[in-house]
């Protein structure tokens, strides 16, 4: 194992993010039991400790449990996505504050190589946690270590023992043997449920087995991946912080509706809507997409299930929101058919182009300029007043079809009609 002192990767994660982040403007919910429900509000997604204590269970229909909720009077909100991206970001600027190297490996986890890697390790991991928590009202647990995959286990341990008080820092081997004993196979990053079936029938049940095999007689058994989990579980670092996420190669946005769509206008109006997000967020990482793939369905339970989906392509590569919604909306209007009862649609850019390096000739056609910087100005606008301060007309005015958010908090952070209020 090499020498802490000359790789150090502290993985810090939010605890019970979504559920975290509404208890920031409610600090009155702070020691109460919490949860967040998924798109249309169908399912549990994020629990505070309080609601797991209680046994509430995750992924769970909320119809199943409304009994549960109402009896332990557990405060539930719907998904508020651009509250939870923002203090996100924010926790990620509190870190760099911290980090010589950052990635963001989800929006409630951060990979952080810490400037000061030969200092106190373990009071580092407190400055950190005591830092996000002052600055934006998160908890998080912080495991340290000397490979991302070590890491992981470590932070995992710190969020389940509470004598490490959320920060869990290996390093040597002694420390290393004693975490890697208490870790189940299925807990290591990248075994997952499947692959841990598969070792445990070879008599491998946890981290410490996995890291004491031979690797050469493993190699004939599986991929070159679990070869490297082995290295990583032996605190030898092959996994490098990617600082700069790639460029998504598809875009896809897709969504239930709110209400079950039985004639044409609510489906185009949905269309309209998700390919106007496909559009931002193809601007974002600076591509044009050629190729629209947009598809219709029906719920999987209907007795008749309906579902179908369709490709077209531009005219050029574009990231113009106009004549993307355009695009999705006569493809929509190809796939809908009278009788049915439509639950869902999407719309995926799938042939996607780096905007930087596009080369085009005076005999074929290309984005105007004035459609550029359209998109600026939108984008520019809804950046600062909010998400569709600014959007197509083809997106409807009342939308039925919504998604339903019956117990959304508000938008603090990212709509001026939404910021926090105090009287004095």
């Amino acid at each position: 194992m090499h020498p802490l002192g000359i790789t150090v990767f502290a993985l810090v994660d939010c605890n019970a993010f979504y559920a975290s982040c509404e208890q920031v403007f409610r600090p009155d919910l702070r020691g109460h039991p919490v949860v967040v429900l998924s798109n249309n509000d169908g399912f549990i997604v994020a629990r505070s400790k309080e609601a797991k204590a209680l046994g509430i269970p995750d992924l769970e229909p909320v119809w199943k449990v409304e009994h549960l909720l109402r009896q332990h009077k557990i405060t539930v909100f719907s998904s508020n996505y651009p509250l939870y991206g923002d203090l996100s970001s924010r926790v990620v600027t509190t870190l760099r504050h911290h980090a010589a190297e950052l990635e963001v490996y989800s929006i409630d986890e951060v990979f952080v190589r810490p400037w000061a890697a030969d200092g106190d390790l373990k009071a580092l991991g407190h400055t950190m946690k005591t830092a996000i928590w002052r600055d934006v009202r998160i908890p998080v647990g912080v495991g340290m270590a000397s490979s991302k995959t070590l890491a992981k286990l470590a932070n995992r341990a710190a969020k389940k023992i509470p004598a490490l008080e959320h920060v869990c820092v290996v390093s040597n081997d002694l420390q290393r043997q004693w975490l890697l004993q208490r870790a189940d196979i299925e807990d290591i990053w990248g075994v997952g449920r499947r692959l841990g079936k598969q070792l445990r029938r070879l008599g491998i049940h946890n981290a410490w087995a996995l890291s004491r095999v031979n690797v050469k007689w493993l190699r004939q058994r599986f991929s070159v991946c679990l070869e490297r989990t082995i290295e990583e579980l032996n605190g030898i670092s092959c996994l490098t912080l990617d600082e700069v996420p790639p460029a998504k190669k598809q875009i896809y946005c897709t969504r239930s509706f709110g209400a079950k769509a039985t004639t044409l206008a609510p489906v185009l109006q949905a269309t309209a809507l998700y390919a106007t997000r496909a559009a931002e967020k193809l601007r974002r990482q600076q591509h044009l997409v050629k190729t629209l793939h947009v598809f219709l369905q029906t719920s999987p339970f209907d007795q008749h299930h309906y579902a179908r989906s369709c490709t077209l392509q531009l005219p050029y590569p574009t990231d113009d929101t106009r004549l993307i919604v355009a695009a999705a909306q006569r493809g929509a209007a190809h796939l809908f058919k009278e009788g049915y009862q439509f639950l869902k649609s999407g719309v995926g850019l799938v042939d996607i182009v780096d905007k930087t390096y596009l080369q085009a000739d005076m005999f074929t056609p290309a984005q105007p300029a004035k459609a550029n910087a359209l998109m600026q100005v939108m984008d520019s606008i809804n950046t600062k007043y909010g998400s569709s301060t600014v959007h197509t007309a083809a997106e409807g005015v009342r939308k039925k079809w919504a998604m339903r958010q019956s117990y959304r908090s508000p938008s603090y952070t990212t709509c001026w009609q939404d910021l926090p209020k105090i009287s004095c």
